[in-house]
């Protein structure tokens, strides 16, 4: 019987990386995004709402990070009949919109990616973008 699993981090620099890149890929696009990067226990490590972008979009930013981080799986994995009730119980903290993905590195989970302002596609080609600055799947 195992009593521990092995365990990685992500640092500041790596969520550094992340946010930079995010920002870049969101001024190519042309779209200013609210970018929230959590750690695998849904602490919030960067977050940053470009100029431009919703206010309130920084909101649904951070519910996507922390529900790719819990889940360990996109947002809008989150079943469509649930998300309603979901995100009531959780008290807005589980969302099912898209733009939050799971940063998994060596195959562990380290945090969680959420991006909002745009369109759920754009949300995540920004996400994507954060990702591969770090080489995270």
């Amino acid at each position: 019987m195992s009593f521990a699993t092995p365990s990685i981090t992500l640092t500041h620099e790596g969520a550094l990386a992340m946010l930079t890149a995010a920002v870049a890929k969101a001024t190519q696009m042309g779209q200013p995004q609210c970018i929230v990067i959590v750690d695998a226990s849904g602490v919030t490590m960067a977050e940053l709402r470009m100029t431009g972008a919703k206010f309130l979009s920084l909101k649904s930013a951070r519910a996507k990070a922390e529900t790719a981080a819990s889940i360990r799986a996109p947002s809008n994995a989150i079943p469509e009949p649930v998300q309603p009730l979901i995100g009531l119980a959780t008290q807005g903290h589980v969302t099912g919109l898209p733009g939050g993905l799971p940063i998994m590195l060596d195959g562990i989970c380290v945090g969680g990616i959420g991006v909002g302002s745009g369109s759920g596609d754009q949300d995540i080609e920004v996400a994507k973008a954060a990702l591969d600055a770090i080489g995270a799947t």
